[in-house]
């Protein structure tokens, strides 16, 4: 459909004429004393009549030009046929471990061995993929936490943002607590929500301003619910003097803190062990209820507004350039009558 976003502006059309009427010079009454010139040659009336042609057709290209501009400010534009939004869709926060043992290799993709945030990285972008009418943010946290994506329906840049994360960027230690906090600050302006936080991690808290603890009592005022989820393997080969001997790579991780986290909240608490139980825990939160919301539409707007203003410049051009190009034939003409 076309429109004009801003019709009022026509308004301003007659004024070229009204600034006209307004600046002439009132007419003399008495003109029939004035003494007549019956000398006058008629070339020059011809000349006069001639030159009067000119300034019409001057005046009505200023004419168009004013209409142009006029149209061109009254931005024409045009309006597309309506688009339906998703009308649900959940807000999720993604909580995303840093620290220095994220550099353990004890995760495997298509054979290869890779760290535990390469994998993280190669399973989430599926996840985050296929988030259609989900909102996403993106937390990163290690000495401390950092909101690098706040919720947004943009799932390209969350899913670059986590792409271009990397190990030790924010510390090598571990703020779970600090992760959760900024979480539920981040939810606190939004009123209507489901509020739901997905926090990775393979280890304890060991950094940071705020206890897990601490943290929780602020997720819970917030009605924030946690899905916990513990990365990296059971038992791994290690290589020693001895030979290779099995070793527990996930020593560290915190496994009853994260239940207690999420428990206490209404969430899960999921263990990740390698890429196939990590796609599993991902079609799992799925399943999560979704959040109501009105039903949304857009209309795609186009501008029109160039469209006359370039035409209006290029008619301005045309009036400046022909003084210039009247005064290049006319010493082209004196040249050829003096050769002549």
């Amino acid at each position: 459909m076309f429109e004009f976003a801003m019709p009022w502006f026509f308004l301003l059309l007659p004024l070229p004429i009204l600034t006209y009427w307004l600046s002439k010079a009132p007419k003399n009454t008495q003109l029939s004393g004035a003494l007549k010139a019956p000398f006058i040659r008629h070339h020059n009336v011809q000349h006069t009549v001639n030159s009067g042609d000119k300034n019409n057709k001057i005046s009505i290209l200023y004419g168009i030009i004013w209409c142009l501009l006029i149209i061109a400010s009254a931005r024409p534009q045009w309006l597309g046929e309506p688009i339906s939004l998703p009308a649900q869709g959940r807000d999720l926060m993604l909580a995303v471990d840093l620290s220095g043992s994220m550099k353990m290799d004890d995760m495997q993709i298509n054979n290869q061995q890779v760290d535990r945030l390469k994998m993280i990285k190669f399973v989430m972008q599926d996840f985050i993929n296929r988030r259609t009418g989900d909102r996403l943010g993106l937390i990163l946290f290690a000495d401390t936490a950092y909101l690098q994506t706040p919720l947004t329906r943009d799932r390209k840049t969350v899913a670059q943002m986590l792409d271009e994360s990397v190990i030790g960027l924010v510390g090598d230690k571990t703020a779970i607590g600090d992760a959760i906090g900024l979480a539920a600050k981040r939810f606190a302006n939004k009123d209507k929500s489901n509020r739901i936080l997905i926090l990775l991690t393979d280890g304890q808290n060991t950094s940071g301003n705020l206890q897990p603890e601490q943290a929780l009592q602020l997720a819970q005022e917030q009605g924030i619910k946690i899905y916990t989820i513990g990365v990296g393997a059971d038992e791994m080969l290690q290589r020693g003097f001895l030979g290779y001997r099995k070793i527990n790579p996930s020593a560290d991780l915190d496994e009853t803190m994260l239940s207690t986290l999420a428990e206490s909240t209404g969430g899960q608490y999921f263990r990740a062990r390698d890429t196939q139980e990590l796609s599993q825990i991902y079609h799992e939160l799925d399943k999560l209820e979704p959040i109501s919301e009105d039903a949304l539409q857009m209309r795609p707007l186009t501008t029109l507004f160039y469209w006359p203003l370039a035409l209006a410049l290029v008619l301005s051009f045309i009036i400046a350039l022909k003084p210039f190009y009247q005064n290049v034939l006319r010493q082209k003409n004196t040249v050829e009558s003096n050769h002549g």
